[in-house]
């Protein structure tokens, strides 16, 4: 029985940049159900629309549903969570270069921080969780994903080189995201 994989890219991204479409054909061979969620002005970003996004277009969250984000993504993922009432269990997720503090360089995405999510009522809906970060990552601070970790009790994965996992970083296939979620889904 397949999963529904939802896959959510962050600012100034497209469900066609960077290693998005590559994992998406690798998890539809494995038949599993892949959406790659489109965000609405990912140059200009806005929390209410990006909320709205995840609101209209994630049909059903259940012990089936995964999710992978990549940066801005990720927050805006654990906002959508945190304001699911009641929020059902759910598979798991994996935060790639994810952060929940203001960026000091971007501070146009302050709002996405603003509010504090409940990490222990996402904690709980939860079966696994990983946060994937590189120590050169020169967006999203290393410290800020490793934080994220913290808070939500994940698996972290650091990774020595990967900047932040962009296509100009040389990521356009991302094997260790596939491998997580992989064995994430394989364990239920």
């Amino acid at each position: 029985m397949g999963k529904q994989v939802y896959i959510i890219h962050g600012y100034g991204a497209s469900p066609t940049n960077h290693w998005f479409p590559w994992l998406k054909e690798k998890l539809i061979a494995d038949d599993n159900q892949v959406s790659v969620l489109h965000m609405p002005n990912s140059s200009d970003p806005k929390k209410e629309e990006w909320l709205e996004t995840l609101t209209n277009k994630i049909k059903n969250v259940d012990n089936t549903t995964y999710f992978v984000t990549h940066s801005l993504g990720s927050i805006t993922l654990l906002n959508y969570l945190d304001q699911l009432d009641p929020l059902p269990r759910f598979g798991g997720f994996i935060l790639v270069s994810g952060f929940s503090e203001p960026l000091s360089s971007l501070p146009s995405l302050n709002p996405f921080t603003i509010t504090k999510v409940g990490y222990k009522k996402i904690i709980s809906a939860t079966n696994s969780r990983a946060v994937i970060a590189a120590k050169d990552d020169y967006i999203v601070p290393f410290q800020l994903s490793q934080n994220l970790s913290n808070q939500l009790n994940t698996s972290f994965y650091s990774v020595e080189k990967g900047g932040h996992f962009l296509e100009d970083d040389g990521f356009i296939t991302f094997p260790l995201v596939y491998d997580i979620l992989n064995n994430m889904m394989k364990n239920i």
